[in-house]
């Protein structure tokens, strides 16, 4: 059974300008059917199953519809169309402060972010050395979320979500952050994690990390799903050459499952 099963998944965002006009005109101009709403569909047919222990890497440019279809695995969002089954626990690190709270210090943010997660507070206590030093914070504990750069922040996040091992894994971008040596012992950790029988998600610019560390790959383009399937290699070297030409490949191009 998989851990993950979307069926022709559609997200669609509306937009009005209910908050411009505020309530009295919006009524006005509802009776006089001048009141207008946009509709914005994020996410189109989207449709892939993942099995325990798959790491799926989503690739596309900007706007592609990623970050949206992450939300709605994720339990953020739910999908205006189609069916979207999870099961299990998620752990997902959509954006680099998500979870945690800028006043509070390493310590405190840990504990935080643990319970938002799900656990105990004696099993966070269980995991907080090993967390502080897998994310290399030794030295930072007592400082504020606030004051830690942008790697540390990653570092923190990525370390929590691994080291409490959820049943699906969720990143977005997180390994691109830091210097080499973490990301590639943050793939190390990932390769790992996924052997215990963890499912993971990665959204990645870089081409490489996707080819080292995942299984299958789901390629969108604005909203439209363009390939899903396990012959990353090969797909991901269409979408380098997409990336140069802008110009999407033929259907006759990917290989066959």
């Amino acid at each position: 059974m998989p851990v993950i099963e979307a069926k022709n998944v559609s997200i669609r965002y509306i937009t009005g300008d209910f908050k411009a006009i505020g309530l009295k005109e919006y009524v006005v101009r509802k009776l006089t059917h001048r009141y207008h709403v946009k509709e914005f569909w994020a996410d189109r047919n989207i449709s892939f199953a993942l099995e325990r222990g798959d790491m799926l890497g989503i690739i596309g440019a900007n706007g592609a519809g990623k970050s949206t279809l992450l939300k709605a695995i994720s339990g953020i969002m739910f999908p205006t169309e189609g069916t979207l089954e999870v099961e299990g626990q998620v752990a997902a690190l959509l954006e680099l402060g998500s979870g945690f709270d800028a006043e509070m210090t390493v310590r405190e943010n840990t504990f935080l972010r643990g319970a938002l997660l799900g656990y105990t507070k004696a099993f966070i206590q269980e995991k907080y050395d090993e967390i502080i030093a897998f994310a290399e914070l030794e030295d930072f504990q007592d400082y504020a979320f606030r004051q830690l750069s942008s790697g540390m922040k990653s570092r923190l996040a990525f370390s929590i979500a691994c080291l409490v091992k959820p049943d699906i894994l969720i990143l977005d971008e997180v390994l691109s952050v830091g210097d080499g040596a973490f990301r590639k012992k943050s793939g190390d950790k990932m390769k790992e994690v996924l052997s215990g029988g963890v499912t993971g998600i990665l959204v990645s610019h870089s081409t490489d990390q996707v080819k080292e560390l995942c299984s299958k790959v789901l390629w969108l383009d604005h909203g439209r799903q363009v390939y899903f399937g396990g012959r990353t290699a090969e797909v991901l070297d269409l979408y380098d050459g997409f990336l140069k030409t802008k110009k999407l490949p033929d259907a006759k191009l990917f290989p066959a499952e």
